[in-house]
């Protein structure tokens, strides 16, 4: 990857958020080796949840979506912390988590928010494998949690691992 990575963003109108500090005993991101993996991120602003309820009942589908945007948003900080993100070689895996009501079975167009972001700032290299789980509730009432594993360029002379 390069610098284009974050004019794509800015050119999208979006700008990373701050890493949010976990809500229990756990680290937003760990890297190993030439992976990253992302613990799941909910959709946060300001540090405070954007929006409770489960989808199909109090949170329409459309929202959940753009919420499952603001958390692969929130997912691609967390590995700016651990590895630049001009050194993603690809986005390898996601896993979308939608609280659902009874009968929603739509979760994948939930979670397409957050894979068509990565396509949009990675172009091919952010196409992955993918799952898209329905659950009866997430933390804190959250809608949608999002976790992912990139590939990572290995450091280059004089870069910390």
């Amino acid at each position: 990857m390069s610098d284009d990575v974050r004019k794509r963003l800015a050119g999208l109108g979006l700008r990373l958020p701050e890493v949010s500090p976990p809500k229990g005993a756990y680290v937003p991101a760990v890297r190993s080796g030439r992976y990253v993996f992302v613990a799941g991120q909910i959709p946060l602003t300001d540090g405070e949840l954007t929006l409770t309820g489960r989808v199909g009942a109090e949170v329409a589908p459309e929202r959940a979506k753009e919420l499952g945007r603001q958390c692969a948003l929130a997912a691609l900080a967390a590995v700016d912390s651990v590895a630049p993100l001009e050194s993603v070689v690809r986005v390898v895996k996601v896993v979308g988590y939608v609280s659902s009501a009874p009968g929603f079975t739509r979760q994948a167009g939930v979670v397409d928010g957050a894979s068509e972001l990565f396509v949009e700032v990675f172009g091919d290299a952010g196409r992955h494998a993918r799952s898209a789980v329905g659950v009866e509730i997430l933390p804190l009432d959250a809608p949608v949690e999002i976790e992912i594993v990139v590939e990572v360029a290995p450091p280059r002379d004089g870069d910390a691992p």
